[in-house]
């Protein structure tokens, strides 16, 4: 498999990307090119303490190595053992505001061998809920999966439900977006074109959230409890994310890896919002499955 125009999507992908957050921040990148020695590197892109973002990652990586690692081979059992290539772009975003909620968006591609397949998706993990953001974030994503079928939103939105999802504490990650994966169907160009899609939606989804939300005042005790819901974005990445656990058991540059973490982060013991707060709803009305459009 010819991974060249993939390739060369991603990178594109992520310089946009990165030009979009800056105009968005006032604050420039720092990029950092990697090697691997087993084969392949990368680049990161991190921006920490801005005027917007207090940690903002965008990386690409494309590595290789002689031997799937089971997080990549467990559902494939015929394929451990082979060689592969894995490629993408990956981004999470942390604002300082707590009124502005933290996004994750990934496009990526394996290839092993004759084996090829795509996957990729994007989720908002609000810290204040707001309706019309959930409703922009879920439109964004449904029109750019419109091109595919009227049955890809549905069926990526409920796997990204499932997905982003604590089992140890039985309640979701965020309000979810799309999440899909081992997609080979019907066809490479079909499949790469609905990658294409989803993440040159990213920042229509994201970016007028921000902007609505930037300047909103916030206390010390909306910063307590973002630093608190922040915990919980940590316990996924890295007891649950497949993600997470492919770059680490690959080998891969474990600082690229590990920037998606907060800065900032904390832990209360057995806490709960107090009745009637705005912290109680984000609990009710927004960390639960819903139909948002």
């Amino acid at each position: 498999m010819d991974t060249a125009p993939v390739r060369e999507y991603f990178t594109g992908l992520q310089a946009r990307i990165v030009s979009a957050l800056e105009q968005l921040d006032g604050k420039t990148f720092a990029a950092e090119d990697w090697t691997r020695a087993e084969g392949g590197g990368g680049r990161s892109c991190i921006l920490e303490d801005g005027q917007l973002f207090e940690r903002a990652g965008v990386g690409f990586s494309q590595v290789s190595g002689d031997k799937l690692p089971p997080s990549a081979s467990a559902a494939r059992p015929q394929l451990a053992g082979r060689r592969y290539e894995a490629l993408g772009v990956s981004l999470v975003l942390h604002p300082r505001n707590p009124y502005c909620p933290t996004v994750h968006m990934n496009v990526r591609c394996f290839a092993a061998g004759d084996i090829w397949w795509f996957g990729g998706g994007m989720d908002l993990t609000p810290y204040y809920g707001f309706e019309e953001d959930a409703k922009h974030f879920h439109l964004a994503c449904k029109r750019a999966l419109e091109p595919f079928g009227t049955d890809c939103y549905p069926k990526y939105k409920k796997w990204c439900d499932e997905y982003f999802f604590l089992k140890h504490r039985n309640e979701p990650r965020g309000i979810g977006g799309i999440f899909f994966d081992d997609l080979a169907e019907p066809d490479f160009a079909t499949a790469f074109s609905l990658v294409r899609s989803v993440g040159d939606h990213f920042i229509t989804a994201y970016a007028p959230i921000i902007e609505r939300r930037r300047a909103t005042p916030y206390t010390q005790a909306e910063r307590d409890f973002q630093c608190y819901r922040r915990g919980r974005y940590v316990e996924f990445n890295l007891v649950w994310d497949r993600g997470t656990l492919f770059g680490l058991q690959s080998g891969g540059r474990t600082e690229s890896i590990l920037m998606s973490m907060p800065p900032a982060v904390t832990w209360r013991y057995n806490w709960s919002p107090a009745k009637g707060s705005a912290e109680e709803k984000l609990y009710t009305e927004f960390l639960r499955a819903r139909d948002w459009v």
